[in-house]
């Protein structure tokens, strides 16, 4: 076998295992195993809660959120409510305050994390909770997300995010379902890889300053398991969120996410096995290396196929359904039928992964961040 040939096959299957091979290798060692994790409470009285929600320019959602939070099933003088504005150039801070909040911060624009940093360090509770501007969580959401630090280990806790579709061509939805049910059994076999920005908690003592360029959902979870705490997800501690309506839109999100992506993985140690544990260690190259790695693991397995045609029926399979993929992709502004749609949301979003590099390498994107269109 060839050098090339090596390289095409460990491309290749690195892909499959990263996108298919790795749901399947967690679902059998949960059954093996038999890890599931239990119900727990939180011991006695209920905890005061500080729930932080950081805000640029929310003028339009931000009364409602307050309310949403108001309105949550959790007793009302247990509650803190803290918006923090970052810089917000509209009326977002004034209408927080109309709506209920316990405490508005007008802050300098610096970015979201700044912000969360200032809230926290302003805040009074328990435990703290973080949440988006345009998120909307289930009455019990929050009991819930409590219940969960009933284990002592745990040092951060993610709720499971539903995105709305209002009939977009977005095939966000799809992949979602797929991927909470990842974090699902991650959290059953150890500790969740990632979280997400809607709903999620931790104890003050666990939580973590970090760089303002690297965000809590990738950062905090792995950095909780090398402090020692767990990092679990609490699927029944329900958010939800309006998606993108378009795919062109859920790239730009997620273009810009993959620049904070990147300075995590490189720089904040995600790479050092130090503090992990076997089964930890495999998942943080299984789901998180891995998959930040697949937009340049598809160009040399593309690239090895068509240098490789002639010399194999599989290599010539393998190059034209990599093509197809992108001709569908290409061709779904035009004829927008889902399994096109589908093509083309893996593409782009795939792509985003490499031009959010390229960002964050050139210093294009900034800590700062803008709502993106059609979410709110």
């Amino acid at each position: 076998m060839t050098a090339l040939e090596v390289l095409f096959w460990v491309s290749a299957g690195l892909l499959v295992y990263t996108q298919v091979g790795y749901g399947l290798l967690l679902s059998g060692l949960a059954l093996l195993l038999h890890r599931q994790q239990g119900s727990p409470s939180w011991p006695g009285e209920l905890p005061r809660v500080s729930v932080i929600v950081a805000a640029y320019a929310e003028q339009d959602v931000i009364a409602a959120r307050v309310a949403n939070l108001r309105a949550l099933v959790y007793p009302a003088d247990k509650l803190e409510v803290i918006v923090a504005c970052d810089g917000s150039p509209d009326e977002t801070a004034w209408r927080a305050r109309e709506a209920g909040a316990d405490r508005v911060l007008e802050l300098p624009r610096a970015g979201k994390i700044p912000a969360q940093d200032a809230a926290v360090a302003e805040a009074h509770g328990e435990l703290l909770a973080f949440t988006d501007a345009n998120s909307d969580w289930q009455p019990d959401a929050l009991y819930r997300l409590v219940a969960a630090f009933g284990d002592e280990r745990v040092g951060y806790v993610c709720g499971d995010v539903r995105f709305i579709d209002d009939g977009g061509e977005n095939q966000e939805g799809l992949y979602w379902r797929y991927e909470m049910r990842l974090r699902r059994l991650e959290s059953e076999l150890a500790s969740v890889t990632a979280g997400n920005g809607a709903i999620y908690a931790t104890r003050p003592e666990s939580y973590l300053v970090v760089k303002p360029m690297m965000g809590h959902d990738i950062s905090f979870p792995f950095n909780m398991v090398k402090r020692g705490w767990r990092a679990v997800y609490a699927t029944d501690a329900c958010a939800s969120e309006r998606m993108a309506p378009s795919i062109d839109g859920e790239y730009a999100r997620k273009r810009r996410m993959a620049t904070s992506t990147w300075p995590t993985v490189i720089l904040g140690g995600m790479l050092s096995p130090r503090g992990y544990d076997p089964m930890y260690a495999l998942m943080i190259f299984s789901h998180r290396v891995l998959r930040y790695l697949s937009p340049f693991l598809h160009v040399i397995a593309l690239g090895c196929a068509l240098a490789l045609i002639g010399h194999g029926w599989v290599y010539l399979a393998a190059a034209a359904i990599q093509v197809l993929v992108l001709v569908a992709a290409a061709v779904a502004p035009i004829l927008p039928l889902r399994p096109l749609l589908v093509a083309r949301y893996y593409v782009v979003t795939t792509a985003s992964l490499a031009t959010g590099l390229w960002d964050w390498l050139t210093g294009v994107q900034t800590a700062a961040w803008e709502p993106v269109e059609g979410t709110r």
